[in-house]
């Protein structure tokens, strides 16, 4: 029987260290604030600043709590440090094999009146256009179970006045990455990215890709310009490959790998990997990988596929924490947020590559009480498996920044 005290004690303990490193060289009510997002975002698994606040047990008045939590949450402006902290906290789950999933979203918010900054958007669910932000964010696939860790995320709104384009946000992106990973860790993009600027910018970086490009673009092969998508009709699938799908579907995909360039950079070779099997239209894929095994469009295609681990995490986003709900009104407020949100699920991240190792990470699955088991993407069930085991405990964080009470018993001589 699980002896949901010491647990619940265990892991706060986990929490506090890890909020430690977070504030790492920041003042103390900061440190305290993170703690109390961190711990308040685990244990009500909710944006609400007051589905937050009641998870921490705090014994002052509710209205006060929240007061506290919106005042330093549209105040904090230690975000550079804060982002390097929990860089540094999280970067030894990565190494030179780690694959980057770089991609965009939207937070829709289409009842809101009063919340800054807002534009139009299109959103990802229904395909409408509606108020909202948008968003970018690149996550890294841990070592082991490749799980993906979120380490760049931002809100933006095409309304601010330091707007450029979605396009100069997500280069910001990858700046922040080219200079914390190397350039052999492979970049995955889907077709949004399909562009001279992206590809100018990898290029120009020498670091590896794989973009999902579009029928229409036109390359270099064998001297002659041609159209992708009638290049691609020309190869039937010489490798293949046996996939399931999320939905359980079998498939058998037929892959073919073909030299090419593109016209404006004809001194790069990049490779055209043509993978027909997912649907009526094959999947398109430029990359500038290279090897001597022939499988090499093998490997490419199943690390394109990682890809939609990026889309599970938005998605788990959204809906584990109702994110897309928030209440808080000014942007820095909303920015905030997702980067505290983004960085508490980065601690799940970490916990989810000790499924297997840890006895402490198996109770919070156990305590998730799950009816199909574990799936592969085990976010939602440490998140289930925390919330239920900090239900049963009467205190929040805060008792492990208090400092211990000297004890009263009396010194019967000095020591020298």
């Amino acid at each position: 029987m699980t002896d949901y005290s010491t647990l619940s004690n265990n892991i706060k303990r986990r929490i506090f260290h890890y909020c430690e490193k977070l504030g790492s060289g920041l003042s103390r009510p900061k440190q305290k604030f993170i703690a109390d997002m961190t711990y308040g975002i685990l244990g009500s698994q909710s944006s609400h600043l007051t589905k937050m606040a009641r998870s921490l047990n705090e014994n002052i008045a509710l209205d006060k709590t929240v007061e506290r939590l919106s005042r330093n949450l549209m105040n904090f402006d230690d975000t550079e440090a804060l982002t390097e902290n929990y860089f540094n906290a999280i970067k030894s789950h990565f190494d030179d094999k780690t694959v980057l999933l770089i991609d965009d979203s939207d937070i829709s918010k289409p009842y809101s009146r009063k919340l800054e900054g807002l534009c139009k958007v299109r959103d990802g669910s229904t395909g409408e256009i509606t108020d909202g932000y948008w968003t970018v964010g690149v996550s890294a696939l841990t070592a082991n179970k490749k799980q993906p860790i979120p380490v760049y995320s931002r809100v933006y709104s095409s309304t601010e006045q330091e707007y450029v384009s979605n396009n100069h946000e997500a280069l910001k992106a990858l700046e922040f990455v080219s200079t914390r990973f190397s350039n052999n860790n492979i970049r995955a993009l889907d077709r949004g990215y399909d562009s001279g600027t992206f590809f100018n910018y990898f290029i120009s970086k020498n670091e590896k890709f794989i973009i999902r490009t579009v029928g229409n673009r036109n390359c270099e092969y064998n001297g002659q310009t041609i159209l992708i998508n009638e290049l691609a009709h020309k190869y039937k699938g010489k490798f293949s490959l046996k996939f399931e799908s999320k939905d359980g579907e079998k498939l058998n995909c037929k892959i073919s790998i073909v030299p090419v360039s593109l016209p404006k950079h004809l001194d790069t070779p990049l490779n055209l990997i043509i993978c027909r099997g997912f649907g009526k239209e094959p999947l398109l894929l430029l990359s500038n990988l290279e090897s001597d095994d022939p499988r090499l469009c093998v490997t490419i295609v199943k690390v394109y596929l990682m890809r939609w681990r990026i889309e599970e995490y938005y998605r788990f986003k959204k809906q584990a924490f109702n994110f897309e709900k928030f209440l808080v009104r000014s942007l820095d407020s909303i920015r905030n947020l997702d980067m505290l949100l983004s960085m508490t699920i980065g601690f799940i991240g970490v916990l989810s590559e000790k499924v297997n190792d840890s006895i402490e990470v198996k109770q919070i699955i156990q305590a998730s009480k799950r009816l199909y088991g574990l799936a592969l993407f085990t976010f939602y069930a440490i998140s289930d498996g925390l919330a239920n085991i900090f239900s049963k405990s009467r205190t929040g964080i805060k008792p492990f920044f208090l400092k211990p009470k000297p004890s009263p018993q009396l010194t019967l001589w000095k020591t020298v």
